[in-house]
């Protein structure tokens, strides 16, 4: 897990623009839009297909934003060729994403009708919950001169549907990924045979020797009548004498599992512990899952 990297970004195209001046702001998102020679009506944030109005997202959480119905591009042979661009700052105006332009490729355009450009961003590492970032999206046309740009600033939290505690220690991020759709986890809804981990990022404080950290690693599960279907003291235990590298531990560690069957007595409760065997710090986990 050490190497996995979850900032992910998608864009796609479908068609459609005018050449006016425009200037728009969402009281409530905080989304504002301006155009210049390029313009759009309907713009759109969307959260697993739904649009959504709110400027808090949850860590993991995959957001898209959608231009639909963009007027003003100049066309050659019924091709248009658009450029964008994406950046995200944190509050420290340090940049956390940025892709110069998302159509390099497209050297001979694009022929579809309408128009819709989608932006969708993946919020999870490097971006952290209970911070605060700001996104500005570009659009350009590579024939011409209009332009159109959308701005927000926004707010991402961790997942409440996970209950933390801890003892003399800290961390980044505690969450659960699925292997099989290669992302976060944001409704604790898993299935049946798919690996799913419970991954604990940025952990700090826990004792260090010789470049070494001596952690254990308990699961425990069960079903809505407390019957345990799966349990582990220390899923560490191969680690007590030899210990984990210190660089490797303070990245992420994490426990994975997965169900089979077809059967089980909704909802599951998951109780996790991270504790360091050198000290009296540990990291306890609670949360629920619906197994489908």
């Amino acid at each position: 897990m050490k190497n996995l990297f979850f900032v992910f970004l998608s864009f796609l195209i479908f068609y459609s623009c005018d050449f006016k001046k425009s200037a728009h702001k969402d009281l409530i998102t905080g989304l504002s839009t301006a155009g210049d020679g390029l313009s759009c009506e309907d713009v759109s944030i969307l959260s697993d297909d739904d649009v959504i109005q709110r400027s808090t997202f949850t860590f993991g959480e995959v957001i898209t934003f959608k231009f639909k119905n963009i007027e003003g591009f100049n066309e050659e042979n019924g091709n248009v060729f658009p450029g964008m661009s994406i950046l995200i700052k944190d509050s420290q105006n340090n940049v956390v994403l940025q892709n110069d332009d998302v159509y390099t490729n497209y050297s001979e355009g694009i022929k579809l009708s309408p128009i819709v450009l989608t932006a969708e961003a993946t919020l999870a590492r490097p971006i952290h919950s209970g911070k605060q970032y700001n996104l500005l999206i570009k659009i350009w046309d590579k024939k011409g001169d209009g332009k159109f740009s959308a701005e927000m600033s926004f707010d991402v939290k961790p997942n409440d549907k996970i209950s933390v505690s801890k003892n003399n220690c800290n961390y980044d991020e505690v969450y659960l990924f699925s292997e099989k759709n290669n992302k976060v986890i944001t409704d604790n809804s898993i299935q049946f045979g798919e690996n799913v981990f419970l991954i604990f990022e940025g952990v700090k404080e826990f004792v260090e020797e010789t470049e070494k950290i001596y952690p254990g690693l308990s699961l425990i599960i069960k079903d809505n009548k407390d019957e345990v279907i799966l349990s582990n003291e220390d899923l560490f235990r191969e680690y007590e004498q030899s210990g984990i590298e210190a660089s490797i531990f303070k990245d992420r560690v994490s426990a994975n599992f997965w169900f089979n069957g077809s059967e089980v007595n909704n909802p599951l409760s998951l109780e996790a512990k991270l504790w360091d065997k050198k000290s009296d710090k540990f990291i306890s986990v609670k949360t629920s899952l619906n197994l489908k």
